[in-house]
């Protein structure tokens, strides 16, 4: 826990129990985790924890740069902690959002022109590799 610890302490959040079991669910959840499947999971361990404390730990984390937001589902927002650029596959067979590590075509004719990029999205929808050798479509 000390390395959370440091972690909120160096982004100035007041360090509470509940942000550090949420920071280290997130670091340790590469799920892409909704705000309900936070809650649901760490309710377990901590009864006393609200939807409300882990609303706030998620928009602290996001101000801080230490959690970006992922809008690739259709009704929900999910999150995810590893804040280098990467996309993300959205299998339509098992739900699960998958980590893919490409670099997006467009960020050096972007640089190149005297911008600064602060966030890059791609998302693709198909199926995942676990998946299709289950046989799916």
């Amino acid at each position: 826990m000390d390395k959370y610890v440091d972690i909120l302490k160096k982004h100035g959040i007041k360090v509470t129990p509940q942000r550090l079991e949420i920071l280290r669910f997130l670091d340790t959840h590469h799920t892409h985790p909704s705000a309900d499947e936070i809650y649901m999971e760490l309710k377990k361990k901590h009864p006393s924890l609200s939807k409300t404390t882990i609303y706030n730990t998620i928009q602290s984390l996001k101000d801080c740069g230490l959690l970006v937001t992922l809008l690739i589902s259709p009704n929900e927002s999910r999150f995810d902690s590893l804040i280098n650029p990467h996309h993300h596959l959205l299998c339509s067979e098992c739900g699960k959002i998958l980590d893919i590590n490409v670099e997006c075509p467009y960020s050096r004719k972007v640089l190149a022109g005297g911008h600064r990029i602060d966030e890059v999205h791609g998302y693709f929808k198909g199926v995942c590799e676990k998946c299709l050798m289950k046989g799916g479509k």
